[in-house]
């Protein structure tokens, strides 16, 4: 069976920034596989391009470039944040301010953003809200373990049922 949209799909991967010489980032080898239903917007789409009509037990090793991956690092999307926004009655907390600490801001609209403290200063707390792989070509090797159609209840709910 080759891989389609709403086949659920076990794989093995190895992720390495660049190239096959590049920093590991991360590996499902030792520990369970990834599982994810194809198609539905689960994956990066140029993940999922590299994939396509792959079959049960195919070996796979591609690189997806950082503008088809999670985009490029964007120096707008790092804000100094006054100190006293991360109070909490009253009170700014060291650990709520600590350097490497992600963090959950809301704008004026509601919206919910994660970043990461990259600055501590007096006054303001730099904020990066890039996602921390912005920038980086990733390079993809593994072997697909497992292919299926996935379920009506898989497919209503998003994701694989074990």
């Amino acid at each position: 069976m080759a891989i389609q949209k709403n086949h659920v799909v076990e794989l093995h991967y190895k992720l390495q920034e660049e190239n096959a010489e590049g920093e590991l980032v991360e590996s499902t080898f030792e520990s369970e596989p990834l599982k994810f239903i194809f198609g539905i917007g689960q994956m990066i789409p140029a993940f999922e391009e590299n994939l396509e009509e792959k079959s049960e037990g195919d070996d796979f090793s591609f690189s997806i470039v950082a503008e088809d991956a999670y985009g490029l690092y964007d120096e707008r999307a790092v804000a100094n944040i006054p100190v006293g926004d991360f109070a909490v009655d009253g009170e700014v907390k060291p650990e709520s301010i600590e350097l490497g600490r992600q963090v959950g801001l809301q704008d004026q609209q509601g919206n919910t953003y994660q970043g990461i403290i990259t600055e501590v200063g007096d006054e303001n707390v730099r904020v990066d809200f890039n996602h921390p792989m912005a920038g980086v070509d990733l390079f993809f090797t593994g072997k697909i373990l497992t292919i299926r159609e996935a379920t009506p209840s898989e497919l209503d709910h998003g994701h694989v049922h074990e």
